[in-house]
């Protein structure tokens, strides 16, 4: 008997001494990382830098508070964000400045990098303490980022500094339309038309043609579409076409402003041109959310 009870302390003393250890290893990694942070503040002088109020680990500062009410779990936010290594820099992922991310607060928890999904309430819980307008600078430890395992070009247990921006809007249309009209401005275009439906656009030459362009009709085109930093995803110079089955930016637009050998341009919310999903498809892959700029001849009419 006390062979096997000799036998069974050493058993259990084994196994203590194994989730000791792995008690210890855990917290040794809280404790890098949180010296790691504090020494990055340090340096930098992050003074306004504030710790959770759960401790969980991470440090945020409110860049820009905004205005209007805090927001909340049901409001829908767009915003646009950059992750980078808060060691040396390293810039791993930015939304494109002519995008960006919709969706509801309470959804902000995760964030997609390299196709994968990865938890981080960090953000969600930073994105309460803000009004619409409002950024926020976050310092993530590598436990609550993307851990031992790293991710991408994301290094095991990398340190990661984030900055949330979020637009005053609080729907896409209306962000939309405020950054339409600042392109406009930036561009110095003139004579801009905005339609009903949002898409502004002006008539270069409304054409010769004598058939009445309809949302059935075939159309002959040359067109350059391009994002609203200038880079060309698609064109075109002998492209045929039934304009039900295009971007409702088009069809909304092209009837009743020009006919054969007519020239315009529009400028489409992204409501009308791909919406949150955007498309792969072209030379440039078009991003959720993106407004389109669009140059179009129209060459024959079909009815």
């Amino acid at each position: 008997m006390l062979k096997k009870l000799s036998g069974y302390t050493l058993a259990l003393a084994g196994l203590a001494l194994i989730f000791t250890s792995c008690k210890k290893e855990y917290e040794s990694i809280q404790s890098v990382d949180s010296k790691k942070i504090t020494d990055y503040i340090a340096k930098n002088n992050l003074t306004s830098m504030v710790e959770d109020s759960a401790k969980t680990g991470y440090y945020y500062q409110i860049v820009t508070q905004g205005t209007g009410d805090l927001l909340k779990n049901t409001d829908s936010v767009f915003y646009n964000g950059v992750l980078k290594s808060m060691d040396n820099g390293t810039v791993y992922l930015t939304t494109p400045t002519y995008a960006n991310l919709g969706t509801y607060v309470g959804y902000t928890n995760a964030l997609t990098y390299n196709s994968v999904s990865y938890s981080i309430p960090a953000i969600r819980n930073s994105l309460l303490k803000l009004r619409r307008g409002g950024s926020v600078r976050i310092l993530l430890p590598s436990y609550l980022a993307f851990g031992n395992n790293g991710a991408g070009e994301v290094p095991s247990n990398e340190n990661i500094d984030i900055t949330i921006t979020t637009y005053p809007e609080a729907t896409q249309a209306a962000l939309d339309e405020r950054l339409i009209q600042k392109f406009i401005a930036d561009k110095g275009l003139t004579g801009m038309i905005r339609d009903a439906s949002g898409v502004y656009y002006t008539v270069v030459t409304p054409g010769t043609g004598t058939d009445v362009i309809t949302t059935t009709s075939t159309l002959e085109t040359t067109y350059t579409g391009r994002l609203t930093n200038g880079d060309v995803f698609d064109s075109n110079t002998a492209a045929s076409i039934v304009l039900s089955g295009t971007i409702k930016g088009w069809s909304r637009t092209i009837p009743g402003n020009i006919t054969s050998g007519g020239k315009i341009r529009m400028l489409i919310p992204s409501g009308l041109a791909y919406g949150t999903s955007g498309t792969s498809q072209g030379t440039v892959a078009i991003p959720g959310n993106a407004i389109l700029d669009f140059d179009l001849e129209v060459t024959k009419v079909t009815p």
